[in-house]
């Protein structure tokens, strides 16, 4: 039984290349066409595959189907809470989950710090779009058009002097995030806090989710913040894995972050 599940799933990835005829699907598994046929049938029968008129068969719409009820029944805080509670562990520091929806960051999960200081973010809340880190992230994944669209909505508040002063510089640092596949907020909404951040993908390669890691400068500095960098970065890689199956694409620079100011520390 099982040799026969192997082979009528064996026909799934074949057929997803593109239709093909009994022959050409009984040559790929290695069996006769009356075993091919009847496997098709079978697939045929739960609406997993479909006989064209020219005889041959491609994936069917309800495997179509089944695969968008996966996707939609996804829970990515569900998937990611777990490592967001590793994360706080090993580290110590607040750690956050976001999502974008309906034009506003949201934060989707939070993991408090250790330390008696405590960030006033709550679960629910939008976030400082023009600064958060998370935000960066999830707004620097959308289409150009979208982005600009965007960015020219917003206002750009001063919350510090750090803060971003308007559309074409966040737009130029959203396009610096997308490149390196991180972002920062170091001090750009509180003087005293420092953030990084790393963004969370679907199996289609677009960003679900960002999460990172905030602390205060009592606590660590922010060159100390921007060395656990590369750990923000594999446990986002793990939700990834977790949710969609797949790894983060590699970004196109592997630059290290770079200095920071010494009135960010």
């Amino acid at each position: 039984m099982s040799q026969t599940v192997d082979r009528a799933l064996s026909i799934l990835p074949l057929l997803a290349r593109g239709p093909a005829d009994l022959g050409q699907v009984a040559d790929a598994l290695g069996v006769h066409k009356s075993t091919a046929l009847r496997l098709l049938r079978t697939l045929h029968g739960h609406g997993l595959v479909y006989r064209q008129q020219d005889q041959r068969y491609r994936l069917g719409a309800r495997l179509f189907a089944l695969a968008q009820e996966a996707v939609e029944s996804l829970d990515v805080r569900e998937i990611a809470h777990p490592h967001l509670v590793r994360l706080g562990e090993r580290t110590g520091h607040t750690v956050h989950l976001a999502v974008y929806e309906d034009g506003e960051v949201l934060y989707l999960d939070k993991v408090e710090s250790r330390y008696p200081v405590r960030m006033y973010s709550r679960i629910g809340k939008p976030v400082a779009i023009t600064v958060a880190a998370v935000a960066k992230l999830l707004l620097a994944d959308l289409p150009e058009p979208e982005r600009r669209a965007v960015a020219a909505k917003l206002d750009y508040p001063m919350y510090t002097a750090r803060s971003t002063p308007n559309a074409a510089a966040f737009l130029k640092e959203l396009a610096t995030v997308r490149e390196q596949g991180w972002a920062t907020d170091l001090g750009g909404h509180e003087e005293s806090i420092n953030c990084v951040a790393a963004p969370i993908r679907g199996a289609d390669g677009r960003v679900v989710a960002a999460m990172s890691i905030s602390a205060p400068n009592v606590v660590v500095t922010a060159d100390e913040l921007l060395a656990l960098l590369p750990l923000v970065r594999r446990t986002a890689d793990a939700v990834t894995r977790d949710y969609s199956g797949t790894t983060s694409p590699t970004p196109t620079t592997t630059q290290t972050p770079p200095p920071t100011p010494k009135d960010a520390a």
